[in-house]
């Protein structure tokens, strides 16, 4: 049996986490419209008779406009070290700009197989698709893979192409293990998820949420949320007229928890402003934003 870890790399809204729950066939990263949506790293499982594959879900990498965007470009850069593969998923239907050819220039010495993963294919011609190919025919990369995430289109060849590149011979996790992210995270993230959906058109990417409470009873689980922002105009738009808004954000999550859980649940919501909290060290650590040397 064959086992690695790979690696996820590419700009904000690619389709990095939408491609890590196609190959898991489950989500464990949450997805929106919105550049960013994926703020920590995600190791999610990928289970077959003859391999085991680790994947790592990186942070988009940006231009950081304080200290949380660096602390998420330094997570993503030192993740693609002491793996056996990197993937830059790029997006073809976005076009591929400059942020793009900035990473696959800064991947070309990389000693770690690179390989493209150009996705979004169900959205461009085969015309635009072939002359892309052989644009990225220039740059050094292992291989040059294209898939549609969202279509489950070309997915099953990644996978061939990435055994090729394994190199343990070790079972990392057990055959039920499908990330190794904790049951707080996954949900504070779901709730994030839902608020990313429904209000951004109105709230800037200032959000997260804590998981401060998870009390497993027999019938019912119980769990509160901080989420946490920065501004209290922002805190008043989650709020809603009434408290719809956030009625509507527990709603959607508390149903979402239930399927993941098999069992009602109670679900707390609390909106805290801490001003400038992506810029405090002390709140990025207690959040979880945590450091990469």
């Amino acid at each position: 049996m064959k086992s690695g870890f790979v690696s996820i790399v590419g700009r904000p809204n690619v389709g990095k986490s939408t491609l890590l729950n196609c190959i898991l066939a489950r989500k464990i990263a949450i997805t929106s419209n919105v550049a960013g949506t994926t703020r920590n790293i995600i190791e999610g499982i990928y289970h077959m008779p003859d391999c085991q594959i680790i994947f790592v879900d990186t942070p988009g990498i940006s231009k950081p406009l304080n200290k949380l965007g660096k602390v998420l470009n330094k997570q993503a850069y030192a993740l693609t070290k002491d793996v056996d593969a990197i993937m830059l998923v790029v997006d073809i239907a976005s076009g591929i700009g400059k942020g793009d050819h900035f990473l696959m220039e800064s991947l070309q010495n990389s000693k770690i197989p690179v390989i493209l993963v150009i996705n979004k294919i169900d959205k461009v011609s085969k015309e635009t698709l072939i002359m892309a190919i052989d644009e990225f025919k220039d740059y050094n990369f292992a291989e040059i893979v294209p898939v549609s995430a969202k279509e489950n289109d070309n997915v099953a060849h990644l996978i061939t192409v990435l055994k090729k590149y394994l190199k343990d011979e070790v079972k990392y996790y057990d055959d039920n293990t499908i990330t190794s992210c904790s049951i707080p995270f996954m949900v504070g993230e779901i709730v994030r998820e839902k608020l990313l959906q429904n209000t951004m058109d109105e709230i800037p990417h200032s959000i997260t949420c804590h998981c401060t409470k998870i009390d497993v009873k027999k019938d019912i689980i119980n769990i509160s949320i901080d989420i946490i922002v920065d501004k209290q105009n922002i805190k008043k738009i989650i709020i809603g007229s009434g408290g719809e808004m956030l009625k509507k954000i527990g709603t959607l999550a508390r149903h979402e928890l239930e399927g993941m859980f098999n069992k009602k649940v109670y679900l707390e919501l609390y909106v805290k402003v801490i001003e400038d909290w992506k810029d405090k060290e002390r709140y990025l650590k207690e959040l979880g934003f945590f450091d990469y040397e």
